[in-house]
């Protein structure tokens, strides 16, 4: 099945509210982040990609019509190659607002993950290494803590897709316009169910806090064995 849809904005640029609305105009299965992290599968594919292996973009796809979000959209003009007769969505949002949300959300989870944890259980190891190769350091260049340069270039790829995909085929969007500009696009009829503004914020907040817990169970359990044998000497 050949995608017909490709999201080409980056995450945190409200490409969840954007699935979900893909989802109820009929492209039931929408491709996003959220599919790779629990997909096995998926995981070993986005490596292979992102440690520059050739992309297996018909495996990657398989029975999906539509995708949006990270780590896709870091490879919109592959895409396009590939699913020539693909329409674009690229979503767009406020730089200082996105970059408020992805630095308090998508890029502090690497960060905040246990190091211990990844390699417990190395699927999560592979995820982040992925994530990494592909977007912190593929798009942004080891550099996304630098403002000026994110900003440089999240702007930049704006101006990229909006030259490289014909205009025909592509859609500038904020999730905020709602469904109007969407089914037009698409050729869709409007639902009468209201668009759905998705906010992930808090429940990668909450992820967060977990995961920093996490970090210092090691040390607790160190701490406990140590009691424990003492209190048996």
């Amino acid at each position: 099945m050949a995608l017909k849809v490709i999201g080409a904005g980056f995450g945190r640029t409200g490409t969840l509210s954007l699935k979900s609305a893909l989802v109820t105009l009929g492209f039931v299965k929408t491709h996003h982040m959220e599919n790779v992290m629990t997909n096995s599968q998926q995981i070993d594919l986005w490596h292979e990609i992102a440690s520059g292996k050739p992309p297996q973009w018909d495996a990657v796809y398989n029975g999906y019509q539509a995708a949006v979000d990270f780590p896709s959209s870091a490879y919109y003009k592959e895409l396009l190659a590939h699913y020539p007769d693909a329409r674009v969505v690229l979503t767009v949002r406020d730089f200082d607002s996105w970059y408020r949300s992805a630095a308090s959300t998508i890029h502090a989870v690497g960060g905040a993950f246990p190091g211990w944890f990844k390699t417990l259980v190395p699927r999560f190891g592979k995820v982040f290494e992925m994530v990494d190769l592909a977007i912190w350091q593929g798009l942004f260049g080891g550099r996304f803590e630098d403002k000026d340069h994110a900003r440089k270039v999240f702007e930049q790829h704006i101006e990229a897709v909006k030259a490289h995909v014909p205009a025909n085929q592509l859609l500038v969007y904020q999730v905020k316009e709602g469904w109007q500009p969407l089914c037009d696009f698409l050729g869709c009829d409007v639902p009468s169910e209201a668009f759905p503004h998705v906010n992930d914020t808090a429940a990668f907040h909450s992820r967060l806090r977990a995961l920093r817990v996490l970090r210092w169970l090691p040390a607790v359990l160190g701490i406990l064995l140590v009691l424990a044998l003492v209190s048996f000497s």
